[in-house]
């Protein structure tokens, strides 16, 4: 049984910092890339970063710079740091496993969510 769990959400101020955590059970980051994505009220999920066991990620633009993404292969976990965040990264961060072990942006390649986790940023 496939599960992905995220951890590490919060409510922080503007400026702040916070480290999401991913775990992957029932199958591995080897074979499977993990992705972040989020979704505001009222907005669409949207792709936030992925990256894959040999390291391979990106980050979506309006993020570059701030966020970087880092993955443990013996734990099957991936974490999501974020930095300098601003209000608008609130959001329901989602956490996901790629149908390969590549990865990709594209929403619907990734076969198994987990429930999300609340990042409130205020001012």
């Amino acid at each position: 049984q496939v599960q992905v769990v995220e951890t590490g959400g919060g409510l922080v101020q503007a400026g702040e910092s916070l480290r999401l955590s991913c775990a992957l059970s029932g199958r591995t980051t080897r074979d499977h890339a993990l992705g972040w994505f989020r979704q505001a009220p009222g907005k669409e999920r949207e792709f936030v970063a992925f990256i894959n066991w040999s390291g391979v990620r990106l980050i979506s633009e309006p993020m570059r710079g701030r966020f970087t993404i880092s993955i443990d292969n013996a734990k099957n976990t991936v974490y999501l740091q974020m930095r300098s965040l601003k209000l608008e990264d609130t959001a329901v961060y989602y956490c996901a496993s790629h149908r390969s072990p590549g990865g990709s942006a594209t929403l619907d390649d990734y076969d198994f969510w987990g429930q999300g986790t609340q990042v409130t940023v205020s001012s």
